[in-house]
């Protein structure tokens, strides 16, 4: 990998783990690695461009269908592709369907950009990694072929352990908390070929597991407020993404759009504050 490459501009593409949940800002919006990644990117590159397109809740079906050319119409220098894992972690799923959807994206991707990143997405450890293990496996096997197909670089997460570190995870178990996105945004810094800055692969500290009666108090609390709604909307067909587009996708022109940190010698900050772009 060439070092210190500059890239002038950024689009990602996704569901809720490239959108940021759930790395809260005040405001009650998110952040994530993607928005990290794009501030650290935009702190080298005057006049940078990011747009993230990502939606919670979203099938890789929906992710090729609604996303994929809005990105590639932005011509990004560098495109993130990260999708597929909704889908596996259902009762049930036809992997070999959702490789090809996932195929179709990169497909339509990785000819528009300089340089396509897809990603080996992490994995909590426990009883449900488990139960999904072979389907992951399969489909991050299809993903190692398909950034050969395409020259694209593959960020192997699920084969971090620390990522695997329930710490790093938020209350609803499904979703890195603010310290697993900035590992994940340090992990994407490094393999496109910039320095380190830390090591994204360090583990935590030991600590005391809690008591049982702890565990089981947060059990309660994980069932009453994550499980039990994730459930209601499996049951009924909705989706947490349902009337929900990308941050950066404007439904009045039906195209994505970009945003570019103020030109006010501020720094980048947070991306939230970023201004739209002229097309």
């Amino acid at each position: 990998m060439q070092m210190n490459v500059t890239y002038t501009s950024f689009v990602a593409v996704g569901d809720s783990f490239t959108e940021g949940m759930s790395d809260g800002l005040p405001d009650g919006s998110y952040r994530g690695w993607a928005d990290l990644l794009a501030a650290r990117l935009a702190a080298r590159t005057p006049g940078f461009r990011y747009a993230n397109l990502a939606v919670r809740g979203k099938l890789i079906g929906q992710i090729a269908d609604e996303q994929s050319a809005p990105a590639a119409a932005l011509g990004a220098d560098l495109v993130t592709l990260v999708g597929g894992l909704n889908d596996v972690l259902r009762p049930k799923c036809d992997v070999d369907v959702v490789c090809a959807r996932l195929a179709e994206a990169a497909d339509r991707l990785a000819p528009t950009c300089k340089q396509l990143v897809l990603m080996r997405s992490p994995g909590r450890r426990g009883p449900v990694l488990e139960r999904f293990r072979p389907r992951m496996e399969q489909l991050f096997s299809f993903i190692d072929e398909l950034a050969e197909r395409h020259g694209a670089l593959v960020v192997d997460l699920f084969g971090a352990g620390v990522l695997g570190d329930a710490r790093l995870w938020a209350d609803d178990r499904l979703h890195l908390n603010a310290e697993g996105h900035r590992r994940v945004a340090e992990a994407v810094w490094q393999a496109l070929g910039h320095e380190a800055e830390s090591d994204w692969r360090e583990a935590l500290p030991p600590t005391v597991r809690p008591g049982w009666a702890s565990r089981r108090a947060a059990d309660a609390r994980f069932t009453r407020e994550h499980l039990v709604p994730w459930i209601g909307r499996r049951l009924t067909g909705r989706s947490s993404g349902d009337g929900r587009t990308g941050a950066h996708f404007s439904t009045e022109l039906g195209r994505a759009f970009w945003v570019t940190p103020p030109a006010d010698g501020a720094g980048p900050g947070e991306v939230a504050a970023w201004l739209r772009a002229e097309s």
